[in-house]
């Protein structure tokens, strides 16, 4: 089964052309002491793009050895002397940069960077970079709420990856416990749904319902129903330490859906609706990995996924039967 951009071109095996060879000039390589960035000498220059290099190249090694707020001070700097044209470099620094922010607790500023960030953003891999990087913001500050709209945002651009509905199950586990731990208004609910009420978009606002109880386990379910799916077409690609990994995500799989213990009822509806796509054919057309955003059409997770779940009436007979035993 050949689906995910596992095929190769033709071209890959074509016949290799006669080349010419070309005798070149002598080159001398340039020798650079470790660390050579760190001295004040570096920035002896007037050439904007080493100059540049250098406050990277600090600010990468800052971010090494934990030195975030050094590190955020050489992103700065750096970024008053990176080229308009070179938006990779940029969007590498400003990424670091919110990364910064948030090990030093500034939480408003990297969220900041991260919206500049999204109006930079021109293709699919673009957003999957700032969708990764929302997730661990959230995550640093206990927004688990947010996290989770990220996650499903994850698994709409990317419905094929096994591990972004892992890990968006996993986060449904953690409200759940967190239900159990503190009640249904846990700080990082609460703090969830407001930023939920201030958001500007319809989708945000409808996720701020979706913290009860019963439809969090419900997906919950979904996920890592979703994810056996996933990692049983998978596995048969794979092999080594791939195939390991996937051994092992699969059994902590079933073992969270042994937890969660939905009726067999609900297990095969539930298995219905989320392997109505997974068919080689449709994995492939659907495969939208570095496409332009202009031309990507991303359902939501709602509509490709959840009012499917919920028209299936397992939230009605199955919605309250967990209560006990997740809590066992």
């Amino acid at each position: 089964m050949e689906i995910l951009g596992s095929t190769f071109d033709d071209s890959v095996f074509s016949e290799v052309r006669d080349r010419v060879s070309v005798s070149l000039s002598s080159y001398d390589a340039k020798l650079c002491e470790p660390e050579w960035f760190c001295g004040s000498a570096a920035l002896d220059t007037d050439d904007s793009l080493e100059k540049q290099k250098v406050y990277k190249f600090r600010g990468d090694l800052a971010v090494r050895q934990g030195k975030y707020q050094i590190a955020l001070d050489a992103y700065s700097s750096c970024l008053e002397w990176i080229a308009d044209n070179n938006l990779t470099i940029r969007r590498d620094v400003l990424e670091g940069m919110a990364r910064c922010c948030t090990q030093l607790g500034q939480r408003d500023k990297a969220l900041d960077l991260v919206d500049l960030l999204s109006k930079e953003a021109s293709n699919t891999c673009h957003l999957m970079s700032l969708l990764l990087l929302k997730v661990s913001i959230y995550q640093h500050f206990g927004a688990i709420g947010s996290k989770t709209t990220s996650l499903q945002h994850l698994c709409s651009l990317l419905p094929f990856n096994p591990w972004h509905w892992y890990n968006l199950g996993q986060t449904c586990l953690q409200l759940l416990d967190s239900d159990r731990a503190t009640g249904p208004c846990s700080p990082q609910r609460c703090e969830s749904a407001g930023e939920q009420e201030d958001g500007d978009t319809a989708e945000q606002q409808e996720n701020a319902t979706e913290l009860d109880e019963d439809r969090i386990w419900l997906k919950a379910c979904m996920c890592f129903i979703r994810t056996r799916l996933l990692l049983r077409i998978l596995r048969q690609q794979q092999s080594s330490f791939v195939l390991q990994r996937s051994e092992s995500v699969l059994q902590m799989t079933e073992e969270a859906l042994q937890r969660l213990n939905p009726k067999e009822a609900t297990v095969q509806a539930l298995t219905e609706v989320m392997s109505e796509d997974l068919i080689p054919e449709k994995m492939r057309e659907d495969y939208q990995d570095g496409e332009s955003l202009a031309s990507v059409c991303v359902q939501s997770f709602r509509e490709r996924w959840w009012n499917k779940i919920l028209l299936t009436g397992v939230f009605e007979t199955d919605g309250c039967q967990h209560q006990t035993d997740i809590k066992s």
